[in-house]
């Protein structure tokens, strides 16, 4: 019968490794319920827990995962539970051209503002009634940027195969910090398995944040999370995939910079073919025809990772 834990972690890692004690075992169809630090290692009271660097809750093992199978984590529950985040001052210079880096404004905003030694970071206020956020600073009689909060997790993954093991900065076939805005209340997210148990992480919630996070941060802050896990034996995945009630998305997840995001787009087409006709029976040429006509295409990261959706409505 499956059962329902209530987990809080005491210490966090800011890599994604298999050799970290487990933080709890689970069987497959168990629901865990847990909380998140933000990135820079803050919880829901604003006490700083971890060095920044965004820290991870885990690692949750999976009875029965072994090399060579997949996981699905349908995440249930991804909640703010503070009435404050933040984000960095101004865009990432390789989001813009060469002649807009020429002219943009000081990364230089106000000094320990929202963390001690940064003066490029800025306050938000999160409104938990309402749902909505706001910039604390700059204060403006223009700009009130009031908008419709979004909660989602930035990092998500496994631990990766042999001895490597990332940082909770990049993403990988593993997943990681993707940071795609898809990770939310409702969705599902496929992991391949790399290790006995899985060893999953989830970490660096976001209020809030574009497609392809070209703040370099969404509106960073703690989250209340709650996921469940089902096991595939035997069922290879060659990266991250994701569901939710209106889409199946294939990500091309690669750290930033490493590739350009073109062959990100290579990634997520090439394992969607392959799942169409994995899962849906599809023939090759009619996999491809669906993903011609009505594919759409997400940045997920500015120069990193890119997703392919292909609405359920066309799969029945």
């Amino acid at each position: 019968m499956s059962k329902v834990h209530e987990v809080i972690a005491t210490t966090y890692y800011r890599t994604f490794s298999r050799s970290y004690p487990v933080l709890l075992r689970i069987e497959p169809g168990d629901t865990v319920v847990t909380k998140t630090l933000d990135s820079g290692g803050q919880d829901l009271n604003s006490e700083h827990l971890s060095e920044p660097g965004n820290p991870l809750t885990g690692p949750f093992y999976v009875e029965g995962a072994e090399p060579g199978d997949s996981i699905s984590v349908h995440l249930s529950k991804v909640r703010l539970n503070r009435d404050w985040g933040y984000t960095s001052y101004r865009l990432g210079l390789v989001a813009l051209t060469p002649q807009a880096v020429e002219t943009v404004y000081s990364n230089n905003y106000q000094q320990d503002l929202v963390r001690a030694n940064r003066a490029d970071i800025l306050p938000w206020d999160i409104d938990l009634d309402r749902n909505v956020v706001r910039p604390r600073k700059p204060e403006s009689d223009l700009s009130r940027l009031e908008l419709g909060a979004m909660p989602m997790l930035g990092c998500i993954g496994v631990a990766p195969a042999g001895d490597f093991t990332p940082t909770s900065g990049p993403s990988g076939q593993y997943g990681g910090n993707v940071d795609y805005n898809e990770v939310r209340e409702g969705a599902t997210v496929h992991l391949p398995v790399f290790q006995p148990g899985a060893l999953l992480y989830v970490g660096d919630g976001h209020a809030l944040q574009a497609d392809g996070e070209p703040l370099g941060t969404g509106i960073e802050t703690s989250m209340d999370v709650e996921f469940s896990v089902e096991l595939h034996k035997g069922r290879e995945l060659s990266g991250p995939r994701l569901e939710n009630e209106e889409f199946i998305i294939s990500v091309g997840s690669q750290p930033e910079f490493s590739s350009s995001l073109d062959r990100g787009l290579q990634m997520a087409t090439s394992d969607m073919v392959k799942w169409l006709a994995a899962d849906y029976g599809m023939e090759d040429w009619a996999a491809h025809q669906l993903v011609g006509m009505v594919g759409q295409y997400n940045v997920v990261t500015v120069a990193g990772s890119m997703a392919l959706k292909v609405p359920k409505a066309n799969l029945s």
